[in-house]
């Protein structure tokens, strides 16, 4: 059964759009995905995240379980902390990526991709004393996205945002829209932003309170746009589960190999890291239409790489992420991609071609 969000009350009301996503309803844009666009990366932008999957780690041993499957520094984290990284199996191939949060006491918050990690959560973490819950459903959220969200936020609430470092969030709840909620200084869009999270019976104040202080809404159509631009990833689009390292598609910097925790595959992802065969990058391609979500890539008639990712930017063009050998993997060089009539042309760029030095999220 297709699984509606709290939100969907009141979105559901100028959606022009809806696409089924791992057993989620998501809203594809409201009318006009260019003005959507513009809203993220120049003013700010609301989008309901409630179908991210939301896990509850919880008991004595709850970060200990956490880093097991993850390759950050999860023993290293501060309380109101947030570390993005990839979940691994023992071969240390890619499972799914995503964010964990560290709480006082015995509680962790882990948000995946996929909603079918149940059981890899459970066969991971055997032995250790930890209780593990998906709270999806009772935990919905919005991200606030664009260089003017911390204006928002603060029209409408009163805690201390502009302390709110990046990557840090609200262990305690704080008021937002006069709604309860516990805010991260995360997102999925490149920009300053944050995410917000509430109960289901806030939701509807929330969404109201945040959108009426000027926040525009958009859908997954614009964040297609968005997360390829910025070098993002989502499972079974970029990568598929069990196939792919981590430094397949440019976590590098998300692996802790020299951090004390230990993560399932810690050893093989060492290894890797001596030499990592791929590389995750920009294409900037050519021609008038995009080729299809994992079209092959090729060097003189060789195959050497994937386009995983393509996408259509008001600002810069026909683009898409791609796995590409090391090889062939530096900027300036010249490939080909196989489209739908025929081969394209595309120039290896950087990975994230907008704010390549992520210094606009850290504004």
């Amino acid at each position: 059964m297709t699984r509606i969000s709290p939100f969907h009350p009141i979105t559901s009301e100028r959606a022009a759009g809806y696409q089924e996503e791992v057993g989620w309803l998501w809203v594809t844009h409201y009318g006009d995905p260019d003005a959507e666009y513009a809203a993220v990366r120049n003013g700010v932008g609301l989008l309901d995240v409630a179908p991210l999957n939301k896990w509850e780690f919880r008991g004595p041993e709850a970060l200990e379980a956490a880093q097991r499957v993850h390759t950050a520094d999860v023993l290293g984290m501060d309380i109101g902390q947030v570390r993005y990284g990839g979940f691994v199996d023992e071969d240390g191939m890619l499972v799914d990526d995503g964010t964990v949060y560290r709480f006082p006491g015995d509680l962790v918050w882990v948000m995946t991709n996929d909603d079918r990690r149940a059981g890899y959560f459970a066969d991971a973490t055997k032995g250790l004393d930890v209780e593990i819950r998906e709270i999806s459903l009772t935990l919905p959220n919005v991200q606030v996205q664009g260089p003017r969200s911390r204006d928002l936020l603060r029209s409408i609430s009163e805690f201390d945002i502009e302390g709110l470092r990046y990557y840090r969030f609200t262990p305690e709840q704080v008021e937002v829209a006069g709604v309860p909620v516990w805010v991260s200084r995360t997102g999925f869009s490149g920009e300053l932003g944050y995410e917000v999270f509430c109960t289901p019976d806030n939701a509807l104040e929330l969404w109201s309170g945040i959108e009426g202080a000027g926040a525009v809404p958009y859908g997954v159509d614009v964040i297609e746009t968005l997360r390829v631009e910025v070098g993002m990833i989502v499972t079974d689009y970029d990568y598929t589960p069990h196939a792919r390292s981590p430094f397949d598609v440019g976590l590098d910097a998300f692996v802790a190999l020299d951090a004390e925790g230990e993560f399932m595959g810690k050893d093989r992802l060492r290894a890797l890291a001596k030499d990592p065969p791929n590389r995750f990058m920009t294409l900037r391609l050519e021609g008038e239409s995009l080729p299809g979500y994992g079209a092959t890539v090729r060097k003189q008639g060789t195959e050497v790489g994937v386009l995983t990712s393509p996408a259509a930017s008001p600002r810069y063009g026909h683009i898409g992420l791609a796995i590409l050998e090391a090889g062939v993997a530096s900027v300036g060089e010249r490939l080909e991609i196989d489209g739908v009539e025929g081969s394209i042309t595309g120039t290896v760029d950087v990975l994230a071609i907008h704010d390549p030095n992520k210094r606009r999220p850290r504004a």
